[in-house]
């Protein structure tokens, strides 16, 4: 069904709860790194729809395995299992330290199993006391009632009521501070390697160690949250892979579907046996349709060419930011790794981040924030060179206009 642009969002507003405020033109056609909105005009994206679309728009392979699967079977729930489910638990186990996988719809649902396992097992293992869990300020780790109170944004978790017990929040890559919140009351610690909604945040490699070693002594199971920077995003295939450091549980979603609604919790046999039969579950986890995707998906981003082009891109996007940056001066830092790049505007410019947005929409190109101050790229890991140099174009244009036109951003709805 088409929507006539005349009408921009009426129709959002009067029949979609507000939750989001959505650019005011409608993408109906993408390829690529390039997408098309209802008049015609092609914007470079550089969102790739949060760190979700690692293998870019209307990729045909993904397309084929859709096709195919769709030809056999849709949906079968977990009173049964699939062949691509099956395919793909193989692996993700044959290429992590991982013995086991839970498969389910998004990162909140994967985030949620690996926390409810950690407490489960601590339960079997050494009683009801062991329940704390510790996460870190600025983290973000989903929408359910228990992940965005385990999150470490405030803004995201006020007004929704009493919070659940025993989560404490410890400062990110601060070790002295870590070592005043663990205990022996603690079962599980939770962190993102690299911090998405909260700024683009890199672990240290030391501050990881330090808290892998300390866990060992606390009995406490460590949890990376891979969400938006596993699968291949930073030119590894997992994060925990850069820094060589093992954690006991992995979460996954976003580019591990490539747009196609699935996510993963891995972990070993020692840790999974607190999960037995209707301990937990999910109605769509392990989906016939998402596997097949996810099964194609992992071989392309698992192949060392797409790997070791991630690096090459991150080199070429960090070189045009240094040159846009040497002229125009707007911003701080850039952070991450890979194809997932923060940007951080310098103190002239704070709290304007999501104008920026607006701007670079209006000059043909999609960006991410990540909190006010932080643009954030994280594009298709296919993206081509020439729509890297257009969009880093696309880019200079719409800091140009910033910086000429810099009063007008506070009118800017």
């Amino acid at each position: 069904m088409s929507i006539n642009p005349k009408t921009k969002f009426k129709d959002f507003y009067k029949y979609i709860l507000p939750l989001y405020s959505p650019q005011n033109k409608i993408p109906v056609k993408g390829y690529g790194s390039t997408i098309w909105v209802q008049d015609g005009r092609d914007y470079i994206d550089f969102s790739g729809g949060i760190a979700v679309n690692a293998l870019g728009h209307s990729n045909p392979v993904l397309l084929e395995a859709l096709k195919e699967q769709s030809k056999k079977v849709w949906h079968v729930s977990n009173s049964y299992t699939n062949e691509p489910s099956l395919c793909l638990a193989k692996k993700l186990v044959k290429n992590t330290f991982a013995d086991k996988v839970f498969f389910c719809s998004s990162g909140a649902e994967a985030n949620e199993a690996a926390l409810k396992l950690s407490r489960r097992y601590a339960y079997n293992h050494f009683g009801s006391k062991k329940n704390i869990i510790i996460s870190f300020k600025k983290s973000f780790h989903g929408r359910t009632f228990f992940t965005v109170n385990v999150g470490g944004k405030n803004n995201y978790s006020h007004g929704f009521g009493p919070s659940p017990f025993c989560i404490i929040h410890a400062e990110f890559n601060n070790i002295q501070n870590f070592r005043k919140v663990i205990n022996n009351y603690t079962c599980a610690v939770i962190i993102e390697p690299i911090q998405g909604e909260g700024g683009i945040n890199v672990a240290n490699y030391s501050f990881l160690k330090q808290l892998r070693n300390l866990c060992k002594i606390y009995n406490a199971l460590l949890i990376f949250d891979e969400v938006q920077c596993g699968m291949g995003r930073i030119g590894k295939l997992f994060t925990y892979m850069h820094f060589k450091i093992k954690p006991d549980i992995i979460t996954l979603a976003k580019s591990i579907g490539c747009g196609f609604p699935l996510a993963a919790m891995l972990t070993t046999n020692k840790v999974g046996e607190a999960f037995s039969i209707g301990v937990h579950g999910s109605t769509y986890g392990g989906n016939p349709l998402a596997c097949a995707v996810g099964n194609i998906a992992f071989d392309v981003i698992s192949n060392k060419e797409v790997l070791s082009g991630v690096k090459r891109k991150n080199k070429l996007l960090k070189q045009h930011i240094k040159r846009i940056n040497l002229e125009f001066n707007i911003f701080k830092e850039v952070r991450g790794l890979g194809l997932l790049i923060g940007i951080e505007l310098n103190k002239n410019y704070i709290n304007i981040g999501r104008k920026i947005l607006k701007v670079a929409f209006e000059n043909g190109l999609m960006l991410l924030n990540a909190g006010p101050n932080v643009l954030r790229l994280a594009p298709s890991l296919l993206i081509s060179i020439e729509e890297i140099e257009e969009g880093m174009s696309r880019l200079y244009t719409t800091i140009k206009c910033i910086k000429q036109n810099f009063k007008y951003l506070e009118y800017l709805c």
